[in-house]
């Protein structure tokens, strides 16, 4: 499909989209458009239906071509953990680049044993000996933050706090400058924001000019980590350290568009599951009041919320996948090179498997039962990290605030890839 004709059909999408479902034929519904989930809520009842009337559902036409839509829990789990039948190549979003735009060659977009080889290099990263020792770190920071916050007055949560914390931790894992930090925030909002791959608003021209400035600085910082002798890489622990001091990946340079890939991965892999879930979190506990009164009644539960929060959000709506044969699924025969979707956001609401999914619960007691990192050799590699940002970041939270009030609806990102926030207005109430 040229770019004109994605141009044209993703405006065609745009301006069919509907709120509400009920009683439209389900092959007159598309799941592929940004609007599900720019809306707000619109995508709990479209995927609801799926899960209730088709759930391995096949979409004939949509602006990325014809795709499986997998929508059930155990499904989704049985895709993911079976790699050798649903290939991550060429990549793990909905759509494809054009040939004008920067391909980026990433392990999450690789099959075995690739995959695993570069995926080992950066693991030491997120192992328990380093994020014992970045706690501290991170809890100083999230401190000083928070005591920033205007009291009374409304502010712009995804800005202040969720962007800033995650900008601060990602250029300390990459060695990369502080007062620069938001140039790694700025790359990732703009790997992934093309029409054509996930039904975004950005443009290949501002995305190539980003990628082409992303790809100059950490070209810089591996050449001057490069001056380092074996012994100095191995006491580093940022990420392109560890790539240097690995025999597969230390000459990965050599391979820019592997190199390039793998850098905003990371910074995409870093930036999005926190950020959308520390902003998540605070919507999630204005929609669910009792679960707010709860916590502040048993600061305990914190470590149990933390996974609830990031299942009730589910920063990344899906993964795609490519069958390497025909694979029969809830009945239906998915053949050999068909695009497989894997609706993460709609597995962590199936009624079957999770008890009250609208519903935050933050005592739930398999609240680690969720599918927003996935499952199988791709299991996101930084889910510890993670979940012990916002582990620190709400205990903190709790020792500063006896309110957190949402004062305006939220604006999301326009995405069909990830679910997340551009602006959430908030006030505080001190202690």
């Amino acid at each position: 499909m040229t770019a004109c004709a994605i141009k044209e059909a993703t405006e065609y999408v745009r301006k069919e989209f509907i709120d509400d479902p009920a009683g439209i034929p389900l092959d007159d519904l598309d799941f592929s458009s940004s609007g599900l989930f720019k809306n707000g809520q619109s995508w709990k009842s479209y995927f609801k239906r799926l899960r209730e009337e088709d759930p391995v559902h096949y979409q004939k036409d949509s602006p990325f071509g014809p795709f499986w839509s997998i929508t059930k829990f155990k499904d989704i789990q049985f895709v993911d953990k079976n790699n050798e039948l649903f290939s991550s190549e060429p990549s793990i979003v909905l759509g494809e680049l054009n040939t004008d735009d920067i391909e980026l060659d990433m392990f999450i977009a690789m099959d075995n044993p690739k995959h695993d080889t570069q995926r080992a290099a950066v693991q030491k990263v997120v192992q328990p000996t380093t994020l014992a020792a970045l706690e501290p770190l991170i809890r100083e920071r999230i401190s000083t933050i928070l005591d920033s916050l205007p009291e009374g007055e409304a502010f712009n949560w995804v800005d202040k706090v969720s962007i800033e914390l995650t900008g601060q931790m990602l250029a300390t894992l990459f060695g990369f400058p502080q007062e620069d930090r938001r140039l790694l925030t700025y790359w990732s909002d703009l790997g992934a924001s093309l029409p054509e791959i996930t039904d975004g608003d950005g443009t290949p021209e501002v995305r190539n000019k980003a990628l082409g400035e992303c790809f100059e600085r950490f070209v810089a910082l591996w050449k001057e980590r490069a001056l380092l002798s074996q012994e100095e890489l191995e006491k580093n622990i940022d990420l392109i350290s560890m790539f240097l001091r690995t025999e597969e990946t230390k000459d990965m340079l050599d391979r820019p568009h592997e190199y390039l890939g793998n850098i905003l991965l990371l910074i995409i892999g870093g930036n999005d599951t926190t950020r959308n879930s520390l902003t998540g979190g605070v919507l999630a506990m204005h929609e669910n009041p009792e679960a707010f009164e709860l916590l502040k009644s048993d600061l305990s539960l914190i470590p149990n919320m933390v996974p609830e929060i990031i299942r009730w959000q589910t920063p990344l709506a899906h993964m795609r996948r490519i069958a390497t044969q025909d694979v029969e699924l809830g009945g239906k025969m998915i053949k050999k090179g068909d695009k497989v979707v894997m609706w993460y956001t709609s597995g962590n609401h199936d009624e079957t498997v999770i008890e009250s999914p609208e519903k935050l619960i933050i005592n739930r007691a398999n609240a680690r039962q969720h599918l927003a990192f996935g499952f199988g050799v791709h299991r996101c590699m930084g889910n510890r990290l993670a979940e012990m940002q916002l582990r620190v970041t709400w205990e903190e939270i709790m020792k500063r605030f006896s309110k957190l009030e949402v004062v305006e609806d939220p604006v999301y990102v326009k995405s069909n890839f990830v679910k997340g926030y551009e602006q959430l207005m908030v006030k505080v109430t001190r202690k």
